[in-house]
Protein backbone atom coordinates (compact mmCIF):
# COMPACT_ATOMS: atom_id res chain seq x y z
CA UNK A 1 0.00 0.00 0.00
CA UNK A 2 1.14 3.12 -0.76
CA UNK A 3 -0.63 5.54 1.13
CA UNK A 4 -2.34 5.88 4.81
CA UNK A 5 -4.13 8.85 5.42
CA UNK A 6 -4.83 9.12 9.04
CA UNK A 7 -7.06 11.60 10.08
CA UNK A 8 -8.51 12.28 13.24
CA UNK A 9 -11.82 14.10 14.31
CA UNK A 10 -14.37 15.63 16.72
CA UNK A 11 -17.87 16.52 15.57
CA UNK A 12 -17.13 16.97 12.40
CA UNK A 13 -20.12 15.37 10.16
CA UNK A 14 -20.10 18.15 7.80
CA UNK A 15 -17.06 18.07 6.14
CA UNK A 16 -16.34 14.37 6.15
CA UNK A 17 -17.93 13.46 3.41
CA UNK A 18 -17.03 16.13 1.08
CA UNK A 19 -13.11 15.37 2.57
CA UNK A 20 -13.73 11.65 1.84
CA UNK A 21 -14.52 11.98 -1.80
CA UNK A 22 -11.66 15.11 -2.43
CA UNK A 23 -9.21 12.43 -1.33
CA UNK A 24 -10.33 9.65 -2.98
CA UNK A 25 -10.17 12.09 -5.95
CA UNK A 26 -6.83 13.00 -5.63
CA UNK A 27 -5.79 9.15 -5.10
CA UNK A 28 -7.28 7.62 -8.19
CA UNK A 29 -6.09 10.40 -10.48
CA UNK A 30 -2.78 9.62 -9.19
CA UNK A 31 -2.88 5.68 -9.04
CA UNK A 32 -1.97 5.52 -5.25
CA UNK A 33 -3.01 2.18 -3.43
CA UNK A 34 -4.51 3.73 -0.61
CA UNK A 35 -6.63 3.60 2.78
CA UNK A 36 -8.26 6.66 4.84
CA UNK A 37 -8.51 5.47 8.49
CA UNK A 38 -11.04 7.84 10.26
CA UNK A 39 -10.23 8.04 14.01
CA UNK A 40 -13.76 9.38 15.84
CA UNK A 41 -12.13 10.91 19.38
CA UNK A 42 -15.66 10.41 21.10
CA UNK A 43 -17.86 12.41 18.61
CA UNK A 44 -21.33 13.64 19.94
CA UNK A 45 -23.13 14.41 16.55
CA UNK A 46 -23.23 11.76 13.31
CA UNK A 47 -19.54 11.39 12.51
CA UNK A 48 -19.32 7.72 13.01
CA UNK A 49 -22.69 6.87 11.55
CA UNK A 50 -21.14 8.38 8.30
CA UNK A 51 -17.62 6.74 8.81
CA UNK A 52 -19.57 3.72 8.42
CA UNK A 53 -21.78 4.60 5.49
CA UNK A 54 -18.56 6.24 3.71
CA UNK A 55 -16.87 2.52 4.57
CA UNK A 56 -19.81 0.66 2.86
CA UNK A 57 -19.40 2.76 -0.29
CA UNK A 58 -15.56 2.70 -0.26
CA UNK A 59 -13.23 -0.38 1.26
CA UNK A 60 -10.48 1.85 1.39
CA UNK A 61 -12.49 3.60 3.98
CA UNK A 62 -11.52 2.27 7.95
CA UNK A 63 -12.61 3.72 11.26
CA UNK A 64 -11.46 3.81 15.04
CA UNK A 65 -14.21 5.04 17.54
CA UNK A 66 -13.36 6.30 20.85
CA UNK A 67 -15.72 5.73 23.42
CA UNK A 68 -15.24 9.47 24.78
CA UNK A 69 -13.13 12.19 23.54
CA UNK A 70 -9.13 11.04 24.76
CA UNK A 71 -7.70 14.12 22.61
CA UNK A 72 -5.92 14.27 19.41
CA UNK A 73 -2.63 12.49 20.68
CA UNK A 74 -4.61 9.11 21.72
CA UNK A 75 -6.31 9.59 18.14
CA UNK A 76 -3.20 9.77 16.05
CA UNK A 77 -1.62 7.01 18.06
CA UNK A 78 -4.03 4.98 17.46
CA UNK A 79 -4.26 5.81 13.81
CA UNK A 80 -0.31 5.18 13.79
CA UNK A 81 -0.82 1.32 15.00
CA UNK A 82 -3.51 0.79 12.35
CA UNK A 83 -1.67 2.40 8.99
CA UNK A 84 -0.13 0.12 6.80
CA UNK A 85 0.81 2.08 3.67
CA UNK A 86 4.70 2.86 2.98
CA UNK A 87 3.71 6.56 3.81
CA UNK A 88 1.79 7.86 6.32
CA UNK A 89 0.49 11.39 6.00
CA UNK A 90 -1.68 13.22 8.81
CA UNK A 91 -4.21 15.84 8.02
CA UNK A 92 -7.39 17.45 10.22
CA UNK A 93 -10.52 17.05 9.37
CA UNK A 94 -12.35 20.33 8.95
CA UNK A 95 -10.94 21.20 5.29
CA UNK A 96 -8.57 23.59 6.54
CA UNK A 97 -5.95 21.00 5.02
CA UNK A 98 -5.82 21.13 1.36
CA UNK A 99 -6.08 17.28 0.07
CA UNK A 100 -4.47 18.14 -3.17
CA UNK A 101 -1.12 18.39 -1.27
CA UNK A 102 -0.96 14.64 -0.81
CA UNK A 103 0.97 13.76 -4.06
CA UNK A 104 3.79 16.09 -3.19
CA UNK A 105 4.56 14.87 0.46
CA UNK A 106 4.45 11.63 -1.01
CA UNK A 107 7.00 12.00 -3.45
CA UNK A 108 9.05 14.39 -1.04
CA UNK A 109 9.16 11.47 1.63
CA UNK A 110 10.39 9.23 -1.43
CA UNK A 111 12.55 11.25 -3.90
CA UNK A 112 14.25 12.88 -0.92
CA UNK A 113 14.25 9.62 1.47
CA UNK A 114 13.01 11.60 4.40
CA UNK A 115 11.71 10.52 7.48
CA UNK A 116 9.39 13.38 8.09
CA UNK A 117 8.03 16.44 5.87
CA UNK A 118 6.17 18.87 8.01
CA UNK A 119 3.19 21.13 6.49
CA UNK A 120 4.19 24.93 6.72
CA UNK A 121 1.20 26.95 6.25
CA UNK A 122 3.34 30.41 5.28
CA UNK A 123 -0.23 31.87 4.77
CA UNK A 124 -2.78 31.66 7.37
CA UNK A 125 -6.66 32.31 6.87
CA UNK A 126 -6.95 32.00 11.16
CA UNK A 127 -7.64 35.21 13.25
CA UNK A 128 -4.41 37.40 14.09
CA UNK A 129 -4.73 37.62 18.13
CA UNK A 130 -6.35 33.99 18.66
CA UNK A 131 -4.27 32.06 16.18
CA UNK A 132 -1.62 33.67 14.21
CA UNK A 133 0.27 35.74 17.13
CA UNK A 134 0.12 33.27 19.46
CA UNK A 135 0.93 30.09 16.83
CA UNK A 136 4.02 31.99 15.91
CA UNK A 137 5.27 32.82 19.56
CA UNK A 138 4.42 28.73 19.87
CA UNK A 139 6.67 27.77 17.31
CA UNK A 140 9.70 30.41 18.14
CA UNK A 141 9.76 29.17 21.49
CA UNK A 142 9.82 25.08 20.07
CA UNK A 143 12.76 25.69 17.49
CA UNK A 144 14.60 27.05 20.32
CA UNK A 145 14.02 24.54 22.94
CA UNK A 146 14.06 21.32 20.51
CA UNK A 147 17.20 23.01 17.85
CA UNK A 148 14.07 21.63 15.17
CA UNK A 149 14.21 24.10 12.05
CA UNK A 150 10.41 24.01 11.58
CA UNK A 151 8.21 27.11 11.19
CA UNK A 152 5.08 25.37 11.98
CA UNK A 153 4.91 22.15 14.62
CA UNK A 154 1.35 22.41 15.35
CA UNK A 155 0.43 21.72 11.51
CA UNK A 156 -1.71 19.22 11.12
CA UNK A 157 -0.86 18.11 7.34
CA UNK A 158 2.13 15.71 7.43
CA UNK A 159 3.78 13.09 5.80
CA UNK A 160 6.04 10.29 7.62
CA UNK A 161 7.91 7.17 6.46
CA UNK A 162 5.85 4.04 8.14
CA UNK A 163 8.94 3.14 10.00
CA UNK A 164 8.69 6.58 12.09
CA UNK A 165 5.42 6.72 12.96
CA UNK A 166 5.59 2.48 14.67
CA UNK A 167 8.56 3.95 16.84
CA UNK A 168 7.27 7.04 18.15
CA UNK A 169 4.73 6.92 21.14
CA UNK A 170 2.12 9.80 20.91
CA UNK A 171 0.52 10.22 24.37
CA UNK A 172 -1.31 12.95 26.75
CA UNK A 173 -0.98 16.01 24.38
CA UNK A 174 2.10 16.07 22.38
CA UNK A 175 0.47 16.19 18.80
CA UNK A 176 2.52 19.37 18.65
CA UNK A 177 5.77 18.23 19.05
CA UNK A 178 6.08 15.24 16.97
CA UNK A 179 8.75 16.37 14.88
CA UNK A 180 10.84 16.21 18.69
CA UNK A 181 9.54 12.68 19.45
CA UNK A 182 10.51 12.11 15.93
CA UNK A 183 13.86 13.70 16.85
CA UNK A 184 14.37 11.91 19.74
CA UNK A 185 13.44 8.17 18.26
CA UNK A 186 16.64 9.11 16.11
CA UNK A 187 14.79 9.92 12.94
CA UNK A 188 17.13 12.67 11.76
CA UNK A 189 16.13 13.93 8.33
CA UNK A 190 13.05 16.23 8.96
CA UNK A 191 12.17 18.84 6.25
CA UNK A 192 9.51 20.94 5.62
CA UNK A 193 7.39 21.96 2.68
CA UNK A 194 4.74 24.93 2.36
CA UNK A 195 1.31 23.80 2.09
CA UNK A 196 -2.06 25.53 1.18
CA UNK A 197 -3.92 26.26 4.02
CA UNK A 198 -8.00 26.84 3.45
CA UNK A 199 -10.20 28.88 5.69
CA UNK A 200 -12.22 26.73 7.77
CA UNK A 201 -15.96 26.03 5.98
CA UNK A 202 -18.29 24.30 8.38
CA UNK A 203 -18.24 24.23 12.31
CA UNK A 204 -16.03 26.18 14.53
CA UNK A 205 -12.78 25.17 15.70
CA UNK A 206 -12.27 22.74 18.90
CA UNK A 207 -9.25 24.38 20.31
CA UNK A 208 -9.15 27.69 22.28
CA UNK A 209 -6.70 29.84 23.72
CA UNK A 210 -5.97 27.25 27.16
CA UNK A 211 -4.36 24.86 24.02
CA UNK A 212 -1.35 27.26 23.72
CA UNK A 213 -0.75 27.45 27.91
CA UNK A 214 -0.96 23.89 27.59
CA UNK A 215 1.21 23.84 24.35
CA UNK A 216 4.16 25.72 26.87
CA UNK A 217 3.52 23.48 29.61
CA UNK A 218 4.20 20.38 27.24
CA UNK A 219 6.87 22.19 25.41
CA UNK A 220 8.62 22.47 29.02
CA UNK A 221 7.90 18.77 29.45
CA UNK A 222 9.56 17.26 26.14
CA UNK A 223 12.71 19.67 26.28
CA UNK A 224 13.29 18.04 30.03
CA UNK A 225 12.69 14.62 28.93
CA UNK A 226 14.85 15.36 25.60
CA UNK A 227 17.64 16.74 27.50
CA UNK A 228 17.44 14.94 30.34
CA UNK A 229 15.27 11.93 29.85
CA UNK A 230 17.87 9.44 29.49
CA UNK A 231 20.87 11.04 32.15
CA UNK A 232 18.24 12.32 34.88
CA UNK A 233 21.47 12.59 37.51
CA UNK A 234 22.95 14.92 35.17
CA UNK A 235 20.27 17.39 36.65
CA UNK A 236 18.79 16.27 39.55
CA UNK A 237 22.28 15.26 40.29
CA UNK A 238 24.24 18.71 40.16
CA UNK A 239 21.10 20.63 41.56
CA UNK A 240 21.78 18.35 44.17
CA UNK A 241 25.33 19.08 44.73
CA UNK A 242 24.94 22.77 44.29
CA UNK A 243 22.21 22.76 47.43
CA UNK A 244 24.52 20.84 49.22
CA UNK A 245 27.12 22.93 48.88
CA UNK A 246 25.33 26.04 49.93
CA UNK A 247 24.03 24.17 53.48
CA UNK A 248 27.75 23.20 54.10
CA UNK A 249 28.78 26.50 53.38
CA UNK A 250 26.68 27.78 55.69
CA UNK A 251 27.46 25.43 58.35
CA UNK A 252 30.82 25.93 58.07
CA UNK A 253 30.35 29.61 58.83
CA UNK A 254 28.17 29.37 61.74
CA UNK A 255 30.93 26.37 62.91
CA UNK A 256 33.68 28.73 62.12
CA UNK A 257 31.74 31.96 64.19
CA UNK A 258 30.93 29.81 67.07
CA UNK A 259 34.23 28.21 67.36
CA UNK A 260 36.41 31.14 66.63
CA UNK A 261 35.06 34.67 66.30
CA UNK A 262 31.85 35.17 68.90
CA UNK A 263 31.81 31.51 71.01
CA UNK A 264 29.82 33.24 73.64
CA UNK A 265 27.07 34.61 71.39
CA UNK A 266 23.55 32.72 70.43
CA UNK A 267 23.65 29.61 70.64
CA UNK A 268 23.68 28.43 67.11
CA UNK A 269 19.90 27.25 66.50
CA UNK A 270 18.63 30.86 66.97
CA UNK A 271 20.48 31.71 63.92
CA UNK A 272 18.31 31.89 60.75
CA UNK A 273 22.11 30.63 58.69
CA UNK A 274 21.44 27.43 60.57
CA UNK A 275 17.58 27.03 59.10
CA UNK A 276 19.41 27.80 55.79
CA UNK A 277 22.12 25.44 56.02
CA UNK A 278 19.49 22.74 57.01
CA UNK A 279 17.02 23.16 54.32
CA UNK A 280 19.67 23.53 51.95
CA UNK A 281 21.06 20.29 52.48
CA UNK A 282 17.89 17.97 52.75
CA UNK A 283 16.66 19.63 49.50
CA UNK A 284 20.14 18.85 48.03
CA UNK A 285 20.03 15.22 49.25
CA UNK A 286 16.57 14.70 47.91
CA UNK A 287 17.38 15.91 44.44
CA UNK A 288 20.52 13.76 44.68
CA UNK A 289 18.19 10.62 45.12
CA UNK A 290 15.81 11.57 43.04
CA UNK A 291 18.46 11.56 39.85
CA UNK A 292 19.80 8.61 41.57
CA UNK A 293 16.33 6.83 41.86
CA UNK A 294 15.70 7.96 37.88
CA UNK A 295 19.12 6.06 36.63
CA UNK A 296 17.69 3.07 38.54
CA UNK A 297 14.95 2.79 37.01
CA UNK A 298 16.38 3.37 33.57
CA UNK A 299 18.51 1.25 33.94
CA UNK A 300 16.10 -1.23 35.00
CA UNK A 301 14.42 -0.74 31.83
CA UNK A 302 17.45 -0.93 29.72
CA UNK A 303 17.90 -4.05 31.33
CA UNK A 304 14.11 -5.69 30.83
CA UNK A 305 13.98 -4.25 26.97
CA UNK A 306 17.53 -6.27 26.16
CA UNK A 307 16.13 -9.25 27.79
CA UNK A 308 12.81 -9.45 25.74
CA UNK A 309 14.91 -8.85 22.41
CA UNK A 310 17.39 -12.21 23.52
CA UNK A 311 14.57 -14.54 24.19
CA UNK A 312 12.69 -13.47 20.50
CA UNK A 313 15.99 -14.14 18.57
CA UNK A 314 16.36 -17.51 20.68
CA UNK A 315 12.84 -18.23 20.06
CA UNK A 316 13.28 -17.12 16.37
CA UNK A 317 16.54 -19.59 16.37
CA UNK A 318 14.36 -22.55 17.84
CA UNK A 319 12.38 -22.20 15.16
CA UNK A 320 15.01 -22.27 12.18
CA UNK A 321 16.95 -24.77 13.97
Amino acid sequence: MDISVVIPLLNEQESLKELHDWIADVMQSNHFSYEIIFIDDGSTDDSWELIQYLSTKNKAVKGIRFLKNFGKSQALHAGFDMAQGDVVITMDADLQDNPEEIPGLYQHIKNNNADLVSGWKKVRYDSVLTKNLPSKLFNWAARKTSRVSLHDFNCGLKAYRKEVVKNIDVHGEMHRYIPVLVKNAGFSKIEEKVVQHQARKYGKTKFGMERFINGFLDLITIWFISKFGRRPMHLFGALGVLMFIVGFGFAAYLGVDKLFINPYGRLITQKPQFFIALTAMIIGTQFFMAGFLGELILRFKRHEKRYKVSETINLYSEKLN
